[in-house]
């Protein structure tokens, strides 16, 4: 178990923020009564201040904390043999040894804690004395050995129970000074000894363990560590190390081999390969909020670098993931599955962003106050306060709402596009909606499972989109009830084989695959590759941006683990499942989401659906379906047909959403397979999709409109439009454009967009590709708009990551340069102009050029 949980994670490219080496600005000691100040603003931070607990905006948040530490009390006074709390059985059990810890800590918290609602808990020694008895029988009896601990999941015993106990040690500090002085002693040594790796207990920076998100809670523990034994090194150590997680990504230059963390697009990775902004990124935001206000004037640290660091984070990497107050499901991994996400996942976010907008001047402060009253404003839930973490946090917040100076705003444009090209998902907004897609390439996973956690996952990076339409509870389109009632198969977006597939612990028994003797642990480098979180095999994935718009495409392949399995690498009794094949593009313009599918197939022949889109609604909502044939006629209600357009309307919740079809087959006329349309109703459990659910039963009306191929059947393709908030007149007008598709196949596939003037494509094969005036010398995305002004701009991107220089004509006028990015060289050709552009180590960004 040691040495497979030490084994060091094979790294395959990922992306960079600038920044310069902040590790270096740490200083190596502080100033005097530095460790002092450490302890004040950390007790601050989790307790609050006389002055903050005493406003009543704080109430609910002292209540839960005093409410939190009587009911753990009570669990001590009835705790049975071998329990340390009532129903939390120790020995052999990790997780109830870490909740064990938690409830310790909670308890002392409401000890240290201003305020009427902990009055009989503050300062009461009595109680002080049995949460650090608690601590002595915990580390007798269960912690202090290290050959007979580090049973079962490697975080709680190196982050989960370290932040437990390093809380409550800094808490009770001058109580275990006089009553046990040696216990403090005792738990750093041993929680060094557990994160030792032949390093005498220092973080390992080269550890696959030691990165991103997990990197930033090991060392703040080891900072709260050091203020409590007043070691100035330890302390200082822990800040540089933490202060690499703030470093940019260079895919191309690795840092201890490291892929996780934040890249100069924004993109947010963890676990090498997963797009992870909106769950292990909150967690990371808040932690390194939370060091800023620790580091407060202590001497340690980089200064106020770290605030315009985690701005930027703020500005670029989660204000596009956020709408209306919800969390966008593409980049949450596994947490997808759980019961508290979506509204609940922004309050991390806004608590962030409250403290950050305190620490920021001027009008970056105003912005980000500004940003928390606009998502306040916007959501469609209540943010409740209480789930901070600091008091002093709730008080700030209140006031950010109060002030009548601070005018709501949104970090986004109305009108915006963000491709995060270095985790393989693209973001479009527009007044009235945010469209989010999930890919998946030889660099980022398909899908993360791991912990009984998103048992069905297969589908999600697979080109599964999320249309989150202005006004709507969330909760009624997306969320846990989205994944527990629509089948996997069936996300939106999505092209799948027709086939039965098991989830990993219906395959094996465990939460994982067990075979030791192979290098299959349950924190193995191999069960990360090929079973928690495996990649695609394919390379193109990603697309151009020019301004507000964008493209993308995906070349849809099997994963490592296949692949894997059919080159006699993996065992007899390792199952994988082979995917369909499909080659998309999305076009994303101001009215509508253009996509166009080529290759839609089966190698093996089996039946393959592709999903156009699915939503769910509630059982007694009046959802109404009505469309056009192409030949003209009505069409209403469900069943097949050769529709011209859709219409899916909700009313109960003021939704609608429309669905055309477009002429865009590779052989003209060729129409099929008609478009398919379903309204049922369906009821599972939220076990469906993770055991720690509780089993409560789900029901939804589930609208589907889906492409079915038979078994055998040929390769086809087809073309269709999104169109949010769509009218039945807005719909038949598409029958005279906009949308023209020019090229629909596994090689090309090109759209025009006549009221935007923009000619969009994605080449995907060897070149030369001709489409219009538009020439394309191999795979690359591209996008052209010709403005009235007579200007032409132009946007290239190498979705493969892989090209040195992508060359692009424009037939017609030569062009001149008026401007363009580094790397852009525009140039006359016969017939028109060439624009040469640098791509290589460009991780799939984007370049523009304006020409006359």
């Amino acid at each position: 178990m040691q040495i497979s949980r030490r084994a060091l994670l094979s790294m395959v490219p990922a992306v960079a923020l600038p920044l310069p080496a902040l590790a270096s600005a740490a200083p190596a000691r502080a100033a005097e009564g530095g460790a002092a100040v450490l302890i004040a603003n950390t007790l601050a931070i989790f307790a609050g201040t006389e002055e903050s607990n005493a406003r009543p905006e704080a109430a609910a948040k002292l209540a839960a904390i005093a409410s939190t530490a009587r009911t753990r009390l009570a669990g001590m006074d009835a705790a049975g043999s071998g329990e340390l709390f009532h129903g939390v059985a120790l020995g052999g059990s990790d997780t109830n040894l870490t909740s064990s810890f938690q409830y310790l800590y909670e308890i002392a918290l409401a000890t240290r804690t201003p305020g009427a609602a902990t009055a009989g808990l503050r300062d009461d020694p009595a109680v002080q004395e049995r949460v650090a008895d608690g601590l002595v029988a915990l580390y007798d009896g269960y912690y202090g050995d290290q050959e007979a601990g580090y049973y079962g999941n490697w975080f709680n015993w190196e982050i989960g129970m370290s932040t437990y106990v390093s809380r409550t040690l800094l808490l009770l500090q001058d109580l275990l000074a006089d009553r046990n002085p040696a216990l403090t002693a005792a738990y750093v040594a041993s929680m060094d000894a557990y994160l030792r790796n032949g390093k005498d207990g220092d973080v390992d920076l080269d550890s696959r363990f030691h990165t991103g998100a997990n990197l930033a809670d090991i060392t703040t523990n080891r900072i709260l560590q050091g203020a409590v034994t007043q070691d100035d090194a330890r302390i200082a150590k822990a800040v540089a190390d933490q202060l690499t997680v703030y470093t940019t990504v260079d895919p191309y230059a690795l840092r201890h081999g490291v892929t996780d963390g934040f890249y100069a697009d924004g993109s947010f990775v963890q676990h090498a390969s997963v797009a992870y902004s909106g769950s292990y990124g909150t967690g990371l935001l808040s932690r390194v909020v939370q060091t800023v206000k620790v580091l407060d004037g202590s001497g340690y640290g980089p200064g106020d670098s770290l605030v315009g660091i985690v701005q930027r984070w703020v500005t670029g990497g989660f204000a596009p993931l956020i709408f209306e107050g919800w969390m966008m499901e593409p980049v949450k991994g596994r947490a997808v599955s759980r019961t508290t996400t979506g509204y609940a996942d922004v309050a991390t976010v806004v608590e962030a962003v409250v403290d950050l907008s305190g620490h920021a001047t001027g009008a970056d402060a105003a912005a980000l106050a500004g940003y928390v009253k606009y998502v306040r404003q916007t959501s469609r839930a209540a943010l409740d306060p209480a789930s901070f973490v600091s008091p002093v946090s709730v008080v700030r917040y209140a006031e950010i709402l109060a002030d009548p100076g601070v005018p709501a705003r949104d970090l986004n444009n109305p009108a915006q596009h963000t491709a995060f090209a270095a985790m393989d998902r693209s973001v479009h907004r527009r007044p009235g909606y945010a469209f989010a897609l999930a890919r998946s390439s030889t660099r980022i996973s398909g899908y993360e499972y791991m912990s009984g956690e998103n048992l069905r996952p297969w589908f999600q990076g697979q080109g599964a989109h999320y249309l989150y339409l202005s006004g709507q509870d969330q909760t009624q389109a997306f969320g846990v009830d989205y994944f527990t009632a629509v089948p996997p198969s069936a996300l939106g977006g999505v092209t799948a084989p027709v086939e039965t597939r098991l989830p990993v612990p219906e395959l094996y028994g465990t939460a994982w695959y067990d075979n030791p003797a192979l290098g299959f642990t349950s924190s193995s480098e191999s069960q990360n590759t090929y079973v928690y979180f495996p990649r695609a095999a394919n390379a193109w994935s990603g697309g151009a941006r020019l301004g507000a718009y964008g493209a993308a495409g995906l070349v849809q392949s099997s994963d490592a683990a296949y692949q894997a399995k059919q080159q006699g690498l993996l065992p007899d009794d390792f199952v994988a499942y082979r995917n369909a094949d499909a080659t998309k593009s999305w076009f994303m313009f101001d009215d509508e989401i253009a996509v166009l599918a080529a290759g839609l197939g089966d190698g093996a022949g089996r039946a393959v659906t592709t999903t156009v889109d699915t939503r769910i609604a509630a059982p007694a909502d009046p959802v109404a379906l009505t469309g056009r044939l192409r030949g003209g006629g009505p069409w209403s209600g469900t069943g097949t047909a050769p529709l011209a357009w859709l219409r899916y309307a909700d009313p109960a919740q003021a939704v609608a959403v429309g669905y055309v079809f477009l002429d865009g087959a590779e052989r003209p006329g060729d129409r099929d397979p008609r478009p398919t349309v379903a309204l049922d109703t369906v009821t599972r459990s939220r076990r469906y999709i993770r055991t720690a659910n509780a089993d409560t039963p789900v029901t939804k009306q589930v609208f589907s409109l889906t492409l079915a191929q038979p078994a055998g059947g040929q390769a086809v393709s087809a073309a269709w439009a999104l169109v949010p908030h769509a009218t039945e007149e807005q719909l038949a007008r598409y029958a005279r454009g906009p949308l023209t598709v020019l090229a629909n196949s596994t090689r090309l596939q090109a759209l025009y967009h006549s009221g935007l003037g923009i000619l969009a494509a994605n080449a995907f094969a060897a070149g030369p590709h001709q489409v219009g005036r538009l020439g394309v010398d191999g795979p690359a995305s591209v996008i052209v708009r010709e403005s009235r002004d007579g200007a032409t701009s132009i946007a290239v991107c190498d979705p493969t990551t892989e090209r040195d220089t992508v060359s692009v004509v424009l037939r017609g006028h030569t062009l001149r340069r008026r401007d363009a990015d580094d790397g852009v060289l525009v140039r006359p050709a016969p017939g028109g102009t060439r624009i040469d552009v640098t791509t290589r180590h460009a991780y799939g960004r984007t370049f523009t050029a304006t020409l006359r």
